[in-house]
Order: structure tokens, then sequence, then C-alpha cells
């Protein structure tokens, strides 16, 4: 028999410690949701109220939760194999799922680094990089370019690569100096933004190309830092610009990618196929944390002589349920037509942050593929309240609505039922409203 709400509540509010979360405020003041199941879009709690789940639970249940096939493919693996370490040995799912994602990766990536998440599919990109500059005779190249606002994860490369101030700063003097340029300002005409941005880019690679290892993007959107979202030509203007540096582009598609943004990559969209391409969240459809790191065969050919081995690995590197999940999750993008389905959708969530733009205080709208987002106020920051107070409207009206600061997003699971997605962007729009003291 389950504990009920008040014991669990007790339970956690004693012993767990919670992530990006304020924990004396969250002790003293804060009544969570008790999630007891989760199916489809919605979360239900031990009381019996569901919950549509507005950010797939921090954008891992692409394929919504349960999903059927993928909870059969866990079961399957599991009744033969639950784990063994990849040194030194292999197995089927880790196999096949190397040869899947090769085929479904952009053109030109042909091998695979398996990690547990999406900070250390990073993590995994950054220690590349500078091994494989010193494994080709240019040890000086082991600085990195990123975007201001950027975010690529919690381990303490990643972070050094963190472009958020407020996630950054607690670790000052521990991470590794990176050199950040400005993203396209939403407040600028869009031509000249982008115009600006690239120039900046281009300007720190002219001058540092002879340190400078690698540069990292998130591509299309930057996440984290409240859904920024920028032109294709910026990815395609800086894969030029590091081909001509000879520096190596790193595309984080840990959000973006398995169709986030309309395709099933982001960089694909540009046309753009980087040297390294770092996968996570969806990748197992949300059951199971792995991930992976796609690089160029001219990288892997870097580390063949026995003086160059790549000296990196987890316990579950490879992980036979993870992989076994992973490869399904690529069969039902495939045999489900998860893209095409999904865009329908897309357009519906495109038009419903159009004209949520219209509301007086609401700046800046704007939607790609399965993601929507507005700013609650000019200017909107991380640590504002406004969004929280959409957040609490939302989750009394059914609908778990995390903000980023005083930025209103969604990102539901592709697979999202039209009904399900149209009471979503009600809410969603009510909510907003309620912040804002207009309803």
């Amino acid at each position: 028999m389950q504990p009920d709400r008040d014991t669990l509540i007790r339970l956690d509010k004693q012993y767990v410690w919670h992530p990006y979360t304020p924990m004396r405020r969250y002790i003293d003041d804060v009544d969570p949701l008790v999630i007891a199941r989760a199916e489809g879009a919605r979360l239900h709690d031990v009381d019996g109220k569901s919950y549509i789940d507005a950010n797939s639970s921090w954008w891992v249940a692409t394929l919504g939760h349960n999903h059927p096939r993928l909870v059969e493919a866990l079961r399957r693996q599991a009744e033969t194999m639950c784990h063994v370490s990849l040194a030194g040995v292999t197995h089927q799912p880790a196999a096949e799922l190397g040869e899947a994602l090769v085929k479904a990766a952009p053109r030109g990536l042909s091998r695979v680094f398996y990690s547990d998440n999406g900070s250390t599919a990073v993590e995994v990109a950054i220690k590349l990089a500078i091994q494989y500059w010193r494994n080709v005779g240019r040890p000086e190249k082991r600085r990195f370019v990123a975007l201001e606002g950027a975010f690529h994860g919690e381990t303490l490369g990643a972070t050094s690569l963190c472009g958020v101030e407020v996630f950054r700063r607690p670790f000052a003097g521990a991470v590794m100096e990176c050199l950040f340029v400005p993203p396209p300002s939403p407040e600028e005409p869009r031509g000249l933004a982008h115009e600006k941005a690239f120039k900046a880019l281009e300007e720190a690679l002219a001058q540092g190309r002879s340190e400078i290892a690698a540069v990292v993007l998130e591509p299309l959107v930057q996440g984290s830092t409240g859904m920024r979202m920028y032109d294709p030509e910026l990815l395609r203007r800086a894969r030029a610009l590091c081909d001509a540096h000879e520096v190596l582009l790193v595309i984080d598609e840990v959000f973006t990618g398995y169709g986030r943004t309309g395709g099933m990559w982001a960089c694909a969209s540009a046309g753009v196929t980087p040297d390294v391409m770092c996968v996570g969240k969806g990748f197992t459809g949300g059951m199971l944390p792995m991930a992976a790191t796609l690089v160029k065969e001219t990288l892997f050919e870097a580390f063949l002589a026995p003086e160059n081995t790549f000296y990196y690995g987890h316990s579950f590197c490879g992980n036979p349920l993870g992989a076994a999940v992973a490869l399904e999750v690529l069969r039902v993008f495939e045999e489900e037509q998860i893209l095409a389905h999904a865009a329908p959708k897309a357009a519906r969530i495109k038009q419903a942050f159009e004209e949520m733009g219209q509301l007086p205080g609401v700046s800046n709208a704007r939607a790609l593929g399965m993601i929507g987002a507005l700013d609650l106020r000019p200017g909107a920051s991380y640590l504002g309240d406004l969004g929280w107070r959409a957040y609490a409207e939302a989750r009394r009206l059914g609908v778990y609505l995390r903000p980023l600061g005083d930025v209103i997003y969604v990102a539901p699971p592709l697979t999202i039922a039209e009904e399900v997605l149209d009471e979503l962007l009600e809410v969603v729009r009510r909510s907003v409203l309620f912040a804002l003291g207009q309803g």
C-alpha cells in the first residue's frame, strides 16, 4: 500500500535535496506535487488529479510517459541482461544502436561514444576536442567559444561553457576559462542582430585560432537561458568560420534533437554537419539516463595509435537497458512517423503563441517546432518571479508549467494528443493573464 501524501512529503522534506531549488523556502513553504504515475502527456498525483506535463519532465519524455513500446523493450532486455561493462566487451543493443544512430545522424558523423546523460555527452566532447588537437600535434588548442546565455550541462567541464552567470558563478575559479560571444539579440531587427552575432564570432576565431579547440553551440534554441531562438544562418556561418580557422564545431543537440525543433536534428535543418554532436534527453524517451557523443571519422582516426587512446568512460557506458530502449526510440520515430504527426501540432503552438504575443504585457512571443515561449516582461530574468505566478495558476488548472523565471514556455511530448494540446495552450493563456493581473 502506497503511503499517504503527507507521509511522502514529510520524508521528502526530511531527506531529499532537490535540483535548482532554494531548499529553505522549499522546506518551509512549498507544497510539492506528489506524482504516483505518468502516462502519455499526463502526470497523475497520489490524490488522483492529473496534470498535463508542459515541459516533458525537463524535456526528456519526447514520446510521452511510459510509451508502451519503450516499456516492452525495457522489459525484454531486463529479462536477459541488465548491465555489462563495455570494456573489451560488446553486446547486441550497443552494437545495433551504434549503427542506427549513425544512420539517423547528419551525414558524415560515423562513430558513437556512449555516456550516461546530456552533461556527460558534452563532457566527452570537451575532452575529445582537447585530446584531438594534442594527438595531431596542436596541444596549444585547448580553449572553447560559446554563446552568452549558453547552457551545456552540469559537470565541471560543461559548466565552463555555461554563459548563464547565475549557474556559473558558484564555481568561479574551478571552471575552465571560456570565451563567450553574444547571440542575436531579440531587441534588434533580425538581420542586424544576426549580423552582429556573426561578426563577434568571426573576430573571436580570427584572434584566437591558434588556441581555440572548438566552438560549442546549442543549435537554433538556447534552452535554459529562456528559449532564445536564432536563425539557421548563424549555424551555417559558424560552420564556415570553423573550417576557415581550423576549429572544431561541437553541436549540443541534447535538448533540440529528436524532433524538438521540427526536424530530427536542429543542425541538419540548417544544412550543417558538426564535427561532434551531443545527444541526450529524448535519447531514451525519458525512460533511462543515457546519452551519446557522435564524431566524424577524421576525429576518431586521431585516437587509433596506442599512445593516443581516449582514456575516458563510465561504469554504465553502453548500458544494455538504455541501449535497447534508445534503439526502440529510433524505431518508433520512423515507424510511427512521429515528426510528420508532430508538424500540425507545432503549427498550433506557433499560432497560439503568436496570439498570446498580442496580450498587454507580453513580449517576444516565439515558437519553433514543438516549443513555444514568451516573456512576461521585457528583458526577462531567470530569477524573475512572474513566471511562478503563472506556474501556480496553471497547477490549479491541471498543468505542470515550470517557468524559466519570467519566461513561460511549453515543450510537450511530440506525441501529445491534439485535444490535450489545445487544453494545455488554453491553460497557458489563462495563466499568463493571471500572472499579469489581467485574469
